[in-house]
């Protein structure tokens, strides 16, 4: 496996931001879209993504074979629930972890939730999602959606060795449809994908990000 830039590496903090001002949308408007309930929140939020990633997410379903669907289930995060996600799982490896210093804890950290000041989810870039069947089916994806690496002992991760055949392939066609409509995967995280942001503008080599943190309107 190839060394994993993570979140929290100094080279993604230091990608510009030159935000473009595209809205942040309604998935629920799209039919053909299905949009999950998991991580409904009152102000509807989660359900939200900037139009650019949308728009390429509705051309990765094209992409599926037939009998297969995404299915959405979180998008835009605000950025104060960002921060209290990170914080609360740092402040759990640091119960657990009282040997490590603050940088191995911050970099651990951003394996599972991004750290809060370039996070992808507040710039209403990032999507997480998984596939179903016709039937409305989640298909074996080798581990649940927002599984952490202590709960799925590293099976979490995209490419992890010992996930099963079928989620092995699930996972191939679910990343073969994301990344040729131009998303890219936090290579931690197998059901997170975005497009914009300062990680996709390092994966891209783009120079600057499409789109920065904002709040919702």
């Amino acid at each position: 496996m190839n060394k994993i830039v993570l979140m929290s590496d100094p080279k993604i903090a230091a990608i510009p931001v030159a935000d473009c001002g595209e809205p942040l949308v309604d998935v629920r408007l799209q039919e053909s879209l299905v949009v999950d309930s998991r991580k409904t929140d009152q102000s509807g939020a989660f359900a939200h993504l900037r139009e650019g990633v949308l728009i390429r997410l509705l051309e990765a379903q094209k992409l599926l074979p037939d009998g297969m669907r995404l299915l959405f289930i979180e998008g835009y995060r605000p950025p104060a629930l960002q921060r209290f996600y990170f914080e609360r799982y740092a402040d759990n490896l640091r119960a657990d972890n009282p040997g490590w210093s603050p940088i191995r804890v911050r970099e651990a950290a951003s394996r599972y939730v991004s750290p809060p000041e370039i996070a992808p989810h507040s710039a209403g870039a990032a999507v997480d999602l998984t596939l179903i069947s016709a039937t409305g089916r989640e298909l074996d994806m080798g581990t649940r959606v927002n599984a952490s690496p202590e709960e799925s002992d590293g099976a979490c991760y995209t490419d992890a060795d010992g996930v099963g055949s079928e989620a092995r392939a699930n996972r191939r066609v679910l990343g073969d449809a994301l990344t040729a409509a131009g998303l890219v995967n936090y290579p931690t995280e197998w059901w997170h994908w975005s497009y914009g942001d300062r990680y996709w503008a390092f994966q891209t080599d783009a120079g600057s990000a499409r789109y920065g943190p904002r709040e919702l309107r």
